[in-house]
């Protein structure tokens, strides 16, 4: 009986204080983040604040609060503990020569003219066979990044390449998390859902490469050519007087590679490959054991004596990925207090009261994954939330489950990581040392793929009507 009371106090909160932490979060992230250039930790607790005091007039207890906040954080766990072994990834290929070794022959084959293009491509092939964005761009990404250094092309433009193909293949790898769990959220399946994503994913990529195409033939690099030229014969000359090369450097990402194809555990893998890495610092670069173990845990700091390669090798591992786990937890701190009072319902709900017609459920659809994208920073969140709250008005409209899973795709998976305060964002600012809103312009895929969506939704072109009342059963 009490609990029942306790429950009746609980108030349904109103669309105008759902909207407040929402509000909040925009403000003290854009003045205090984007302008004034604060932590981001300290604006999203105090975001997670105002949410709290708005959830305890709502009759919520701290301890209600808290249970929202856990349950945030633990579905959140399992990308978190790819980001940090991802640093140990980092730290162990760069002690071997595995990552100073691409580095080098990229420089000497890749053209300045093509490097986005190239960088881009490459980056989605390995995304696509991997699954990974993570493992792309903590992995070859790095590598793509010390050649931008080297050819001296802008280091946003560089990055955001490299984001935009990385999840290129988080999109629709079958290997990928979010590409099995969209369709699971939709109830629509997997290869349904990965070939109707094509139809927005394409040509949003192919329109990216045409703006790296264009920004390749008129930038010519990005500076002078004797400039480059300088630049890439210093890191040339520097990694090789460091640095031994040897075939077997290519074994580190030939298992990293060869356990995605399988189908195997990701984290286990990547340990894997870091051990293997460690082995191979011993054998080829003669580094001693505290060193080559060291780089898992700290990272490998180069010596070298040039500040350019110092900086552009002196990198990696698990210690190095804690800003991003703290900054997680206070996203989740603020996620999970909007989610589990039902303030994000509220909101999701009332976009979902405007759609009436295939254009608007659509719209709306983007819209709520958007918005869950910006309060959770969380691409699993952005998809699980619309996909579950969405899926009975694509079904009343007779549109395809596939239709859905496709929309969370487009405007949750790919926009995360143009979030400055979300992991994927944290991330990829710190591993490839840019910050997310220098790349994000850049990464065109990762924006456009909503447009294509909008466009479709509106127009009625590549959308798919309900043909079977269970559409997980391919050939829906």
């Amino acid at each position: 009986m009490k609990n029942k009371n306790v429950e009746s106090s609980k108030k349904k909160p109103s669309f105008f204080l759902s909207l407040m932490p929402l509000l909040a979060i925009a403000v003290f992230l854009g003045l205090g983040y984007g302008l004034l250039r604060l932590k981001a930790e300290v604006l999203l607790i105090a975001a997670a604040a105002v949410a709290a005091l708005i959830a305890l007039r709502l009759g919520y207890t701290y301890k209600d609060l808290e249970e929202g906040i856990i349950k945030s954080m633990m579905k959140g766990m399992p990308a978190m503990l790819i980001v940090i072994v991802v640093g140990a990834l980092i730290g162990s290929w760069i002690a071997c020569g595995t990552i100073p070794m691409l580095v080098y022959y990229g420089l000497q084959i890749i053209s300045p003219k093509f490097f986005l293009v190239t960088a881009c491509i490459v980056c989605s092939i390995i995304s696509v066979v991997t699954g990974t964005s993570y493992g792309t761009v903590g992995t070859i990404g790095v590598a793509f990044m010390g050649i931008a250094h080297g050819l001296n092309i802008p280091l946003g433009h560089a990055a955001g390449a490299i984001v935009a193909g990385a999840y290129f293949g988080d999109k629709i790898s079958p290997f990928s998390d979010t590409t099995n769990l969209a369709p699971i959220a939709a109830r629509s399946n997997l290869f349904d859902h990965i070939r109707h994503t094509l139809w927005t994913t394409s040509p949003a990529w192919l329109l990216g490469l045409g703006v790296y195409f264009f920004l390749g033939l008129t930038s010519g690099g990005g500076g002078s050519g004797s400039v480059s030229l300088i630049k890439t014969g210093l890191i040339l000359k520097t990694i090789r007087a460091n640095f031994s090369f040897h075939w077997l450097l290519l074994l580190p990402p030939a298992i990293t590679l060869y356990s995605a194809v399988r189908k195997k555990p990701v984290i286990p893998n990547m340990f894997l490959s870091s051990g293997t890495a460690v082995f191979l610092a011993i054998l080829i670069q003669k580094l001693n054991l505290q060193t080559a173990i060291g780089s898992l845990v700290t990272g490998f700091e180069s010596k070298t004596g040039e500040i350019l390669v110092d900086t552009l090798l002196s990198r990696g591992g698990m210690s190095s990925m804690m800003h991003v786990t703290l900054i997680a937890f206070c996203a989740f701190a603020f996620g999970g207090i909007v989610q589990h009072t039902g303030m994000l319902d509220v909101i999701l709900e009332r976009l979902l009261r405007v759609a009436d017609n295939p254009g608007k459920i659509i719209a709306s659809s983007v819209a709520a994954s958007i918005a869950t994208a910006l309060m959770t920073g969380s691409s699993f969140l952005s998809i699980l939330i619309p996909g579950e709250l969405f899926a009975p008005a694509y079904k009343k409209h007779n549109l395809a489950a596939k239709n859905l899973s496709r929309t969370t795709e487009d405007s949750g998976t790919v926009v995360v990581p143009l979030i400055p305060w979300s992991i994927a964002g944290v991330f990829m600012a710190g591993t490839l040392g840019v910050p997310t809103t220098a790349y994000a312009p850049w990464a065109v895929m990762c924006y456009s793929g909503f447009v294509f969506a909008l466009l479709y939704g509106f127009t009625g072109f590549a959308i798919a009507p309900k043909i079977r009342d269970d559409e997980t059963i391919p050939g829906s």
